[in-house]
């Protein structure tokens, strides 16, 4: 009976150690899947802050470049192409359309070539009025432009330059009175770059294309001072038109370019023989020419020039502005 028993016992004790070990297995198990799970959680919320903290770090990057700007910089950056563009505009220039003192170079070159070729008699002008066109060559000049332009302001009268190219390139200063004629209302228009018979007229005859290069170059070096929406059509061959060869050969091309050529029908003789004319006999060489126009002369293109040595001219201009007032002529330009 007490075998029996104590094999019961035994029993039972082995099936309570079997029991404890199976459930301390299972505890195990439970731990390291619990703990498997806390690692991957934080893991998981590990890379997480990684990635948002990166992301964060770009912003805050970003922010930080965007905000070391100086105040306008971005907007200064945006417009420095249209800063550039606008200083190219600066100059004041009127182009004909809005000129009220302009007349139509184009017109202006008719009437005057017809009249020197005999095609053409006074009155030409179908508006009654007279009309004479004050015109200065071979500058600017710093030492008579500026005198020039002050008379011309004092008399509100409007003339038209005719602008050598090397004038302005050779002299400091010569920019500037170019910009101050566009911006006081004359009208601006091309004597070549060089003036240089020979190079321009070979043997006396027209060159045609030596004479469209120094053109070309003068016309860009005005655009470059004045603007790039200047322009200007009207040239003026240095000695005249009419007193070279090759016309016919010149003119095809220059009609392709839209040019027109304005020479003179009166003149202070200014650049005749010694060019040292007094004041006085520039005045009477005034009258003298625009007289010999007759009574019905009603639009004269006048030349004189205000380029080195020319002084007796501004000595003059008084007078010969209020010898046309006097006769009934009103100034206009032409462009």
């Amino acid at each position: 009976m007490k075998n029996k028993k104590g094999k019961v016992h035994n029993y039972n004790m082995n099936v309570r150690r079997n029991f404890e070990r199976q459930q301390r297995g299972r505890r195990k198990k439970v731990v390291a899947l619990v703990g498997l799970v806390i690692v991957l959680i934080i893991g998981g919320f590990g890379i997480y802050s990684a990635v948002s903290s990166n992301g964060e770090n770009k912003e805050a990057t970003a922010s930080q470049s965007s905000s070391s700007q100086k105040p306008g910089q971005a907007e200064n950056n945006n417009n420095s192409v249209n800063t550039e563009a606008s200083k190219l505009d600066n100059s004041g220039y009127i182009p004909l359309k809005d000129d009220k003192n302009a007349d139509d170079a184009k017109v202006v070159a008719e009437r005057t070539s017809g009249l020197l070729k005999g095609k053409l008699h006074y009155p030409v002008r179908d508006d009654g009025k007279k009309v004479v066109y004050l015109t200065f060559d071979d500058g600017p000049s710093t030492t008579n432009t500026p005198e020039v332009l002050d008379i011309l302001k004092k008399y509100d009268v409007k003339a038209t330059f005719f602008v050598m190219g090397k004038s302005l390139a050779d002299h400091p200063g010569a920019k500037e009175l170019l910009k101050r004629e566009a911006s006081e209302g004359h009208a601006i228009a091309n004597h070549s770059y060089s003036h240089n018979y020979q190079h321009l007229y070979p043997n006396r005859v027209i060159n045609i294309n030596n004479f469209m290069e120094e053109y070309n170059k003068t016309n860009a070096l005005m655009k470059e001072i004045l603007g790039k929406d200047f322009s200007t059509r009207t040239v003026r061959f240095p000695g005249g038109y009419w007193s070279w060869n090759g016309r016919e050969n010149a003119r095809p091309v220059l009609d392709k370019n839209g040019i027109e050529i304005v020479d003179w029908d009166a003149l202070n003789g200014d650049a005749e023989g010694s060019g040292k004319s007094t004041p006085e006999q520039l005045v009477a060489k005034t009258k003298k020419t625009v007289e010999a126009l007759g009574p019905n002369a009603d639009s004269v293109v006048f030349l004189m020039h205000d380029t080195y040595g020319k002084e007796n001219t501004v000595k003059a201009l008084p007078e010969i502005i209020e010898y046309f007032k006097s006769k009934g002529f009103e100034f206009r330009t032409m462009k």
